[in-house]
């Protein structure tokens, strides 16, 4: 029996699954139906979860959404992933002063959330992460 993967999520995932005029929300939604369907243990780093929140409220303008979706991350089945010290510290092996401006600390952090929990995968569509060697959720067998 194989065990469920572990997947961390982006907060374009989070944005893609709430927004439905996102570009990815289709795909965003199959990704999820399909996690579920395998009892994948979803982490949710804190820092991803206030990203995706913020942009919601502040870039799409739609404050109710971005109160939902606190309100749901807050409840007792989401696992949120505390970024710590030690988390930051692991996020630098993916930060550098030459970093596109495009991967921004946020998304080292992920990294070194799924890099701790030992992740199978990062639900996101950033390929940043497929460049410093981790699968995305898509491409879960």
């Amino acid at each position: 029996m194989n065990k469920p993967p572990i997947v961390v999520v982006d907060a374009d995932a989070i944005i893609a699954q709430t927004n439905p005029q996102d570009i990815h929300h289709h795909k965003a939604s199959k990704i999820s139906q399909n996690l579920i369907k395998t009892n994948a243990q979803v982490i949710y780093p804190a820092t991803a979860v206030v990203e995706a929140i913020t942009h919601m409220q502040r870039v799409l303008n739609s404050a109710a959404n971005a109160y939902g979706t606190a309100q749901l991350m807050s409840g007792a089945d989401a696992q949120i992933a505390e970024v710590n010290k030690q988390s930051l510290a692991t996020a630098l092996r993916y930060f550098s002063p030459t970093t596109s401006k495009k991967n921004t600390f946020f998304d080292c952090i992920v990294a070194a959330i799924a890099y701790e929990h030992k992740a199978d995968a990062i639900f996101s569509f950033d390929h940043f992460y497929v460049k410093k060697g981790f699968k995305l959720a898509k491409d879960l067998g």
